[in-house]
């Protein structure tokens, strides 16, 4: 098995805001969130990239799941789902970021700004709402 850091994450060695986890996929936040309530979903067995993804419905399943809370949860106006193979990957593990969107919110094209938020405890807050409208 490969070590990266979403691996880390997924095994427990590395801290993070998890969202959601099963045997499928591992949820949470980013750390540099586009927008606050960005998560990334990854699959729980190390891919690089989604041709190496044997079986996509499970995973696309929690990717759509997540898609849905993120947007009940945060009462966003819709979501932003995308992801990277390769190029523009930063980090070697196959990931979607699931983005909130509202109209008017600054996102054009593929030029993506970058948060933090302002505490763990903000962190988690969001965290929180999303998990709990996931149902996990």
């Amino acid at each position: 098995m490969s070590t990266d850091l979403f691996c880390e994450i997924i095994a427990g060695e590395r801290p993070a805001f998890v969202v959601a986890s099963d045997e499928v996929a591992v949820s949470f936040l980013d750390t540099r969130p586009v927008f606050k309530g960005h998560v990334l979903v990854v699959p729980r067995a190390h891919v690089e990239t989604l041709t190496d993804l044997p079986d996509v419905g499970p995973f696309f399943e929690r990717v759509q799941a997540m898609a849905g809370a993120v947007e009940e949860g945060l009462q966003a106006g819709g979501t932003f789902v995308a992801m990277n193979n390769r190029i523009s990957q930063s980090v070697p593990h196959l990931h979607v970021h699931v983005v909130p969107r509202v109209r008017k919110d600054g996102l054009r094209g593929f030029f993506w700004p970058r948060t933090t938020y302002a505490s763990d405890e903000e962190a988690e807050s969001y965290r929180e709402i999303i998990a709990k409208t996931l149902g996990a």
